[in-house]
């Protein structure tokens, strides 16, 4: 259907490192970006945390920012969507002050545990030992990254009686929470992340388990019908699905923001969801002959590509994948399922492989001196060694070097976050070339653990066919090549590659504005511009060959490395 739009829509995305808002127009053209960044604590190993306060106070300099630079009449601002990591948010019930989450509990500015902490190992084996009915609908367990470890973890550390005076958000809903007042939460965030379970879904009454929350050590959540977590549809808590209207921005927060109080706040999303929301309506030749429909949609899987890489795709029906997050009910659009996967590190094993090595200081050095990044210097370097060896490919240099990344554990489709990294092939060389070769080695990696995941969830009934990958690594001709051809599917990228994350987000606000008028997918529909594609080479080609061939010594290692780590915890007595 076609959509009415008119106004204009802010998109509000806190990732892990910054907090970014855009301004978009009805033809979903932005209009505004601007970028501050955010703290992040380590007060220890695996220990991540961050302050509610310096998020908001920055998300508002944010949007005051995009507003001076588009020009825009504040009053013809219509909506606003906020999306987030998959963080914990920790206030005091009595008057929404933050709490401390340690290990120092008597720093309260530090009131959040960021997605990517560690702390929870023992807190999260613990659920998982219960095998509860809801874990089905996390990919069989919940990963130390999910929330509930986390609250787990705050009541077995918490001083004194701290832990009772607490309620509990995920960021997203926090944020919404303070646009508006409303305790209001999203699909999205407790579905994913939280252990929630749509009503209706495998007999499911109130959403929130009683028996799960208690078995696991947290009735405390359970109380006057899980208050301090949202409380119970349509009886005490309200639950809404991606951009649908959570209310207006009251009066502090549309003067914080510099906006007015007749701009609607949609219920947000995790900020992989809204990477998503802004990419897969995308439009290409790649679909042969699909139209753009609801139906097109169940054939892409978003990769939302940064620190780590989320994977996304959607179903019309509810389908079970090992290792894979999901399936999740309602959290976009109603009465779709959404299943998740994921790689723990992707931009962070780029990152980590390019500083780590002897010759990341001459890389620096050259990337300076030429003023380019320094993976334009790395893929030049290596154009220039195809040639000087005479080789057929670039892919061809790295042939007997095989690269393992999961340097921060397996996400999916393992589900293993005791899984580590390993190198074939390495030689005593330390030079540039070198690293050149080892950052070869983890781009196909990348590429490879794409395909991993592609299987796992079509062999259990998804049908994905194309991949639309957004952020930075777009940019990267190299990997983005090798990722076609090691998956054998075209990857598409959006018009705007560093900004589809908050362009979806955005696009919550204008559902929030339209409300009832259309769905989510015809707002997206109607704000997505056109695509580009990279195809993957042909089975004759020799890159196919190769990586098809490295495929299964990538399986291998994998395998291996999980035989290997069995034999030595049967000789200890011991277990992961």
């Amino acid at each position: 259907m076609t959509v009415k739009l008119d106004g204009y829509y802010i998109g509000v995305d806190v990732g892990t490192g910054s907090a970014r808002a855009c301004i978009i127009d009805s033809r979903g053209e932005i209009l505004g970006l601007a970028s501050k960044n955010i703290t992040k604590w380590e007060p220890k190993q695996d220990y991540f945390n961050q302050s509610s306060q310096e998020i908001w106070e920055n998300i508002c300099w944010c949007t005051k920012k995009v507003m001076a630079d588009s020009k825009v009449d504040p009053s013809q601002v219509k909506g606003i969507g906020f999306d987030a990591t998959c963080s914990l948010v920790v206030l005091r019930e009595s008057d929404d002050s933050p709490v401390g989450v340690g290990p120092d509990f008597g720093d309260a500015y530090q009131n959040i545990i960021l997605w990517m902490d560690h702390r929870a190992p023992k807190q999260t084996k613990e659920i998982n030992e219960t095998g509860h009915y809801c874990l089905k609908y996390v990919g069989g367990q919940m990963s130390l990254e999910m929330e509930i470890p986390k609250v787990k973890w705050l009541k077995e550390n918490m001083p004194g009686d701290l832990f009772n005076q607490c309620k509990f958000y995920d960021l997203a809903d926090f944020l919404t929470h303070k646009a508006t007042g409303s305790e209001t939460r999203s699909f999205c965030s407790v579905v994913c992340k939280q252990g929630y379970v749509p009503v209706g879904v495998d007999g499911s009454v109130k959403g929130w388990s009683e028996e799960f929350l208690t078995s696991i050590g947290l009735p405390e959540l359970v109380e006057d019908n899980f208050r301090r977590i949202g409380g119970v549809l349509n009886e005490n808590g309200s639950y809404l699905s991606a951009g649908q209207r959570v209310g207006n921005l009251n009066e502090q927060a549309a003067s914080e923001l510099g906006l007015t109080t007749g701009c609607a706040v949609g219920s947000g999303v995790i900020d992989a969801y809204s990477g998503w929301i802004g990419t897969v309506a995308a439009k290409t030749d790649a679909d042969d002959g699909r139209d753009a429909s609801m139906e097109a949609v169940t054939h892409r899987l978003a990769a939302v590509a940064g620190t780590s890489t989320c994977h996304l795709v959607m179903s019309d029906d509810p389908v079970f994948v090992p290792g894979v997050w999901g399936p999740y009910r309602d959290v976009l659009i109603p009465g779709k399922w959404m299943a998740e996967g994921g790689q723990s590190t992707t931009g962070q094993l780029l990152h980590h492989v390019i500083t780590t090595h002897h010759s990341s200081g001459k890389l620096s050095e050259l990337a300076a001196a030429q003023g380019v990044s320094k993976f334009e210097i790395l893929n030049s370097r290596l154009e220039e060694m195809q040639k000087e060896q005479s080789a057929p490919s670039i892919v061809y240099l790295a042939r007997h070097l095989f690269f393992y990344g999961d340097l921060y554990g397996n996400r999916s489709p393992i589900a293993n976050s005791s899984m580590r990294g390993d190198i074939v092939g390495q030689s005593m060389d330390v030079s540039l070339d070198a690293l050149c070769l080892e950052y070869l080695a983890a781009v196909e990696f990348i590429g490879q653990q794409t395909r991993h995941i592609i299987e796992a969830l079509n062999g259990s009934g998804h049908k994905v066919d194309q991949i639309y990958l957004s952020g930075g690594q777009c940019r990267n001709s190299l990997l983005t090549k090798i990722m076609a051809t090691a998956c054998n599917m075209p990857v598409i990228m959006p018009k705007y590659i560093d900004a589809s994350v908050v362009l979806g987000t955005a696009m919550l606000g204008a559902k929030a504005a339209v409300g009832d008028a259309a769905n989510l997918w015809d707002i997206m529909s109607e704000l997505s511009s056109e695509g580009s594609v990279v195809y993957p080479n042909k089975s004759e080609d020799i890159d196919y060959k190769l990586l098809h061939a490295k495929y299964e010594i990538f399986l291998d290692q994998a395998e291996r490395q999980q035989k290997y780590r069995a034999q030595v915890n049967k000789a200890l007595g011991i277990q992961d």
